[in-house]
């Protein structure tokens, strides 16, 4: 597989990594033997990066990631996990910790969790405005002091947040939803990225399915957090599956799935000057393979502008979140 600088950290890392949310409960059930097959496919066949967080499943994500890891050894897997979401409570109304304490905490539990002495990627998942910048990332950095951690990513945050935690202490990656369903990141954020030298880990690289051609949201399950989300919904959903019909059958023409074709549209901004790498999701082990094979694919400067035009920036109908979530996250 293609690879890719990872920030400035002097590692490079396959350009395609697994995003594990799926196999903690986020889109339904979860069948914990195929996860663990799908883990194994996706190292067996030169995928790097695994992308967790303590609360995805509550802390069940990681463990299924730490018994994998004994299991197997770790080999090549690089680790990426995250902290920060909590449950909200009168101390944490918004559900958002980064407090100095919390996050020295949280990184000991996570590491436990995994079974691991050190952790490769640690995001802050979410920024708490109550708590200053510079005592967040400086209790990142004693983490990465004691050995802890190796580099400290960020999520979901501005260009003006990144540039302020990348001050303190080196940022090696942003983790943002970016694919032609969310182009979001493109200008402000992916500029400063390139200026920083910081990779933008794109996650929902497929949007939350919807590009696979897969996706019906009239049959999304009560358990499955999509069916909560305005673009699954109503109005937008039919609109949006007009849309990944057509990005279908344009992916039919090119004899690639759609899935692959989306995957390919994001490997092509790797261009010298950018780093972005895709962490999509799956729990299924075929979906691993046709996800690695998207590596190999080349997309020619007139592909490239043809799918640019069928989704420009507010072609996709709805919101990523809820008002309710997108308020609470600061989005």
């Amino acid at each position: 597989m293609k690879r890719i600088q990872l920030g400035q950290t002097g590692t490079s890392v396959a350009a395609i990594g697994l995003g594990c949310a799926g196999m903690s409960h986020i889109y339904g059930p979860a069948d914990r033997e195929q996860s663990l097959t799908t883990l194994r496919t996706a190292l067996d066949n030169g995928i790097e990066m695994l992308d967790t967080a303590d609360a995805y499943g509550e802390g069940h994500n990681e463990e299924l990631i730490g018994a994998f890891l004994r299991d197997c050894g770790r080999g090549r897997a690089l680790v990426a996990t995250k902290f920060g979401r909590v449950a909200m409570s009168a101390a944490s109304p918004s559900g958002i910790d980064n407090s100095p304490a919390y996050i020295a905490q949280a990184c000991d539990a996570s590491l436990r969790r995994l079974g691991l002495e050190t952790i490769d990627l640690y995001y802050m998942h979410r920024r708490d405005p109550r708590v200053p910048l510079a005592d967040s990332i400086g209790a990142m950095a004693r983490l990465v002091e004691a050995g802890k951690v190796r580099w400290l990513g960020m999520s979901e945050v501005s260009p003006a947040t990144l540039r302020a935690a990348h001050s303190v202490h080196p940022i090696s990656a942003l983790q943002s939803e970016y694919s032609l369903w969310s182009r979001d990141p493109e200008g402000a954020v992916l500029d400063t990225c390139r200026e920083l030298g910081i990779t933008l880990v794109a996650f929902a690289p497929l949007g939350r399915a919807f590009l696979t051609g897969a996706m019906a949201p009239d049959r999304l399950g009560g358990e499955d957090y999509r069916s909560r989300l305005p673009r699954f919904q109503g109005e937008a959903a039919a609109q949006n599956l007009a849309l990944a019909r057509r990005f279908a059958t344009l992916a039919q023409q090119r004899g690639v799935t759609p899935a692959q074709l989306a995957l390919a549209w994001l490997l092509a901004r790797n261009d010298g000057t950018q780093s972005v790498l895709p962490i999509p999701g799956t729990k299924r082990p075929r979906y691993v393979l046709e996800n690695v094979a998207a590596g190999e694919l080349q997309l020619e400067p007139a592909e490239l502008a043809e799918l640019d035009a069928m989704f420009p920036p507010g072609a996709v109908a709805g919101g990523r979140y809820t008002a309710d979530e997108t308020l609470r996250l600061g989005l």
